[in-house]
């Protein structure tokens, strides 16, 4: 696939002139599948810099993250994903460079040069910059008409057959197919909602969830609240078979033809750097690590425990291992489920109960 091929021509150009001993920036990870590079000013500080790419680039850009707070990068992180224009990870990468070299006083690297987008190119050239013989600016323009080119066959063939081809189930190809169409014409009519970073790293949640084997083998399912992207209905299926709450959930599918546990995911702007906030719905459980209000007591949702770099999946089926470690069971004589409100005030206060004394960790022995 000559997608595939420029992305793999890219990344080992990335590596060739930015290696890991370089002073400025070096590029630590570089796969088909994520980037990691490394930014070093002159007083020893260092930000190491993530992105995920997606299965459909360049159509849609990388994923960029960082897992140091710092508000210079933060800002041109948030700058390099509002500019849906520009998709290319070289072009992108040119312009993080340049823009953290000038946020900190500190020279461009010369090395920039070869991945700079053309109208960067065409400034240099205006500024005097006469060192490129004429043969290689064509050879370069070439190459970047060739990914211009790319980008827009891309979008006419609009291959979305080629879900099914990369294993996504049907249904979920045609959820973020609607989801992509209301995103834009939220971004055509101003009414945006959360931010750019959550919504790209929230598609990219969902479509490896279509993709997944768990999903497929209905361990769990997604449903999105009112086709909203920032709310989320996760069913549970399935939990070890050998536990009490298993036996419980079969019950339950017989007595009151429900044959799941539904749990809420909320999540906010800041996510992934912030974890979303996860209750149960219904049915009402003891015991589980479950609070009076469906809020689950669990470091790992909390900020001071989450990172980005944990899946939705990976948080459902740890939840899944929560409940049947805390020996959760259903309450058959307790009719309806949770409120919202009381799950979030009890979250709260949990949160600043474990701020003063910390998290229990268990023995190994007890998992």
């Amino acid at each position: 696939m000559a997608c595939l091929r420029k992305l793999k021509e890219d990344l080992a150009l990335l590596e060739q002139i930015f290696p890991k001993n370089h002073e400025r920036l070096q590029v630590l990870v570089a796969t088909v599948d994520e980037i990691s590079i490394r930014f070093c000013d002159n007083g020893g500080r260092n930000f190491v810099i993530n992105a995920n790419i997606q299965e459909n680039y360049p159509r849609q850009p990388p994923i960029w993250f960082c897992e140091e707070e710092n508000q210079v990068v933060a800002t041109a992180l948030e700058q390099l994903t509002e500019d849906a224009e520009c998709t290319n990870l070289l072009f992108q990468i040119h312009r993080l460079c340049s823009d953290l070299c000038r946020h900190f006083g500190l020279t461009i690297p010369i090395e920039l040069q070869r991945i700079a987008p053309p109208d960067e190119m065409e400034k240099d050239e205006g500024q005097g910059s006469d060192d490129m013989d004429e043969s290689d600016d064509h050879m370069e323009d070439d190459g970047d008409e060739d990914v211009r080119r790319m980008i827009v066959e891309m979008d006419e063939e609009a291959p979305r057959s080629s879900h099914e081809d990369h294993g996504m189930v049907p249904e979920g190809a045609l959820v973020l197919d609607r989801i992509s169409k209301q995103n834009r014409q939220m971004h055509l009519s101003g009414k945006i909602h959360g931010s750019v970073t959550a919504t790209d790293r929230l598609m990219k949640e969902l479509r490896d969830i279509y993709k997944s084997e768990h999903y497929k083998n209905k361990i769990y399912s997604v449903e999105l609240q009112d086709e909203s992207l920032y709310q989320w209905y996760v069913k549970l299926h399935k939990v070890d078979p050998d536990s009490m709450l298993h036996s419980d959930m079969q019950n339950l599918a017989q007595e009151q033809k429900q044959d799941h546990l539904l749990f809420e995911f909320i999540f906010n702007e800041k996510f992934p750097c912030e974890p979303p906030f996860v209750r149960l719905v219904s049915p009402t459980v003891s015991n589980g690590f479950v609070l009076g209000g469906g809020a689950i007591c669990m470091e790992l949702l909390t900020k001071q425990g989450w990172t980005s770099a944990y899946s939705i999946e990976s948080l459902i089926l740890q939840i899944a291992a929560t409940l049947v470690k805390g020996k959760a069971r259903i309450q058959f004589d307790v009719k309806g489920g949770y409120s919202l409100s009381k799950a979030q005030q009890s979250f709260k206060s949990l949160v600043q109960i474990h701020a003063k004394s910390g998290w229990y960790t268990p023995p190994k022995e007890d998992g």
